[in-house]
């Protein structure tokens, strides 16, 4: 197929275009900024942005597939806005060129349940877009875990740098994380699944874990000594924000949503994507060690052309870590899922 991709330049759209790419898909990248981007090779190039809807144009043309995999992490009061706009004038955009699929990656949780505003604004953005001309095919996701994750290097910084945490309530809430490979495989695995069209399904890992587990588990993975985590009622997850924000690298702006989103169990109830697609999944302990790996192996420095010399480091796609950590039209989900 002929494939867009929104938000190329983060954590999952990063991966998503090289496996698309290596599905024997041609692709189309959507960035704002394309200096900002370096795309592998075969890649189209576009620029447009989605909150300038005179920008798409022509950039749907010849397209059957568009993948849909921007959120705004931003704190402030438009962000609801600027989602709901950005998503309109991608359905637009993609109705008038007559394409046939749209791919959206959104967050776990149950409608019925009290949800984050960021994980509502996700839930608005599913509605907008179903709204389409064109079949939708929607994957909800908890924490994505893989180097570039938001919510998963909160974790890891956590575990390094407290021995002793004091947490709120929402530490024993059963979570079902996912490796970031087994989300790309599912995504490009829907593209050849028609019986997907206009469906919505969970997608996770083979564990659930309460969120005490996972910080307990990925200090295993790191070979550091287990933290010991209290949990207290008076906690609000505006302080832990804060709290996070003070303790670790990632900003409080993108914190706040992450930490208020943790609030919600978030486990899959529905898991009929399996009988569509198959994804050998990732158990949480592998997938936190290949996080792990990639890291370190970013962080390594590479010798220059004449081997002899300083280099620059090797990286991953920008992001501020899951789906949807950067600003809406550029950068995506997930979701840390769409947790992002």
């Amino acid at each position: 197929m002929r494939v867009l991709v929104t938000g190329a330049t983060g954590f999952v759209g990063g991966r998503l275009v090289p496996a698309l790419l290596e599905a024997s898909h041609e692709v189309r990248a959507l960035v704002r900024d394309p200096d900002r981007y370096d795309p592998p090779d075969g890649v189209e190039v576009v620029r447009g942005d989605l909150l300038d809807p005179e920008s798409l144009d022509g950039a749907f043309d010849g397209i059957t597939a568009a993948f849909y995999l921007v959120h705004s992490m931003r704190a402030g009061e438009d962000f609801a806005e600027r989602d709901r706009t950005a998503a309109r004038n991608f359905a637009a955009a993609a109705g008038r060129a007559g394409v046939e699929r749209v791919v959206y990656l959104g967050g776990l949780g149950e409608d019925s349940d009290d949800l984050s505003a960021h994980l509502e604004s996700r839930r608005e953005v599913e509605r907008v877009l179903a709204e389409g001309d064109y079949d939708l095919t929607t994957l909800r996701a908890a924490v994505i875990v893989g180097d570039g994750s938001a919510s998963f290097r909160m974790v890891q910084q956590l575990v390094k740098r407290l021995p002793v945490m004091v947490t709120p309530r929402w530490v024993s809430n059963e979570c079902q994380p996912i490796a970031i490979d087994d989300v790309v495989a599912s995504l490009v695995g829907v593209l050849d699944a028609p019986g997907t069209a206009d469906g919505t399904y969970g997608i996770g890992g083979p564990d659930v874990l309460t969120y005490r587990e996972m910080l307990v588990r990925t200090a295993d993975a790191m070979d550091r000594t287990k933290p010991l985590v209290i949990s207290v009622p008076v906690l609000t997850p505006q302080l832990s924000a804060y709290w996070v924000g003070f303790v670790t690298d990632v900003p409080t702006a993108v914190a706040r949503p992450l930490i208020h989103g943790l609030k919600n169990p978030v486990v899959v109830t529905d898991d009929s994507i399996r009988d569509h697609v198959e994804v050998d999944l990732t158990p949480f302990d592998e997938a936190v060690r290949t996080a792990l790996c990639r890291k370190a192996a970013a962080d390594a420095p590479v010798p220059d052309a004449d081997g002899d010399g300083p280099a620059a480091e090797r990286g991953v796609p920008d992001s501020d870590g899951s789906v949807g950590d950067g600003p809406v039209g550029e950068e995506p989900a997930a979701g840390e899922g769409s947790r992002s």
